[in-house]
């Protein structure tokens, strides 16, 4: 298993919230990757694996996660993960925009979302 990339994510009040922070990390080289309305993701044109995403909530998970990790195998880390007794936030399972994906609460009780691209 391979993590892929640390992505953080960060809950903002409003849809205008997510406008003003496109804009301002737009000064920054961020491009905007993905918008789903309720959450947008901005990334770098030159290294596309940095990125940044902003929720105004997460219509398919009981919070907003802490921040993202990208692994290449979701099931085993899920397996590993839930074996050790780490409280699962919310369950292992596809997504409509083409991700796989669980939350699990870190020693540190930031929420995490692990996932990974279905192919």
């Amino acid at each position: 298993m391979t993590v892929r990339r640390i992505m953080p994510d960060i809950k903002v009040a409003s849809e205008e919230a997510l406008d003003s922070s496109r804009t301002f990390y737009g000064l920054l080289g961020f491009e905007e990757v993905m918008n789903m309305g309720w959450v947008t993701t901005l990334a770098s044109p030159s290294n596309p694996t940095a990125q940044i995403s902003f929720f105004t909530e997460d219509r398919t998970a009981p919070v907003v996660p802490d921040f993202s990790v990208e692994v290449t195998d979701v099931d085993a880390v899920y397996e590993r993960v839930r074996a050790s007794g780490v409280e699962i936030v919310r369950e292992l399972r596809d997504e409509e925009w083409g991700v796989r994906r669980f939350f699990a609460r870190d020693p540190n009780d930031r929420v995490v979302n692990v996932l990974a691209h279905r192919p």
